[in-house]
């Protein structure tokens, strides 16, 4: 099982030309071209995932469908936060299994039975400096996933940094010496699209 750091910091669009320079000034560079990402994130009557990690609870999941570039082509994804670390068990689905699974729902070991509640949208693109991968996404929408509530955020540039060398800790906060921030475009989506107090009710329709 590989486990691997990932950091979070909260950037605004209008400090792109600022990071990019950094990372380049830093020799980095770009690792795969920009994509735009779509993820459809499950949970279960109680909204368990969102407030496990809302609470920072361990070990904790978040359960989602990814597609990138509107291809029909999908990754069910599981991406578990534990004491060691994080990893993520990944699943290639095709367009019927997908269609199945946000009809139909899916079943956890530990939520118990979850349907999709929210899809998040944006565009990544992804740069490399040394060990450390970068990736900045932007222009994110937040939608219900069977409502017509969506909310968009052009003004938000977030950068997270991963590695998979935990020996790299050190060099990665010298390297890169911004405010990390905890940040979940899952939670970000459930507060902005249902509100902190009332997200419960998308289940009691």
């Amino acid at each position: 099982m590989s486990f691997r750091i990932e950091e979070k910091i909260i950037l605004k669009r209008s400090d792109n030309f600022k990071i990019k320079n950094f990372i380049f000034k830093n020799n980095g560079k770009v690792l795969y071209p920009k994509r735009k990402i779509s993820s459809v994130y499950f949970d279960n009557k109680h909204f368990q995932s969102f407030n496990d990690s809302e609470e920072g609870c361990v070990p904790r999941k978040k359960i989602r469908i990814r597609n990138y570039n509107n291809l029909s082509k999908y990754l069910f994804e599981i991406k578990i936060t534990s004491n060691e670390g994080k990893f993520k068990k990944s699943l290639k689905i095709d367009e019927l299994n997908f269609s199945k699974k946000v009809k139909d729902g899916v079943f956890d070991t530990s939520y118990g039975f979850c349907r999709p509640v929210i899809e998040v949208g944006y565009i990544r693109e992804y740069f490399k400096i040394g060990e450390l991968r970068l990736t900045l996404d932007y222009q994110i929408k937040y939608k219900s996933y069977n409502g017509n509530s969506s909310i968009y955020d052009n003004e938000s540039l977030i950068l997270e940094i991963k590695t998979n060398n935990l020996n790299t800790i050190d060099e990665q906060y010298k390297l890169i010496p911004m405010q990390r921030n905890r940040f979940s475009k899952y939670c970000q989506g459930i507060e902005n699209i249902f509100g902190k107090t009332h997200f419960q009710r998308y289940f009691q329709r």
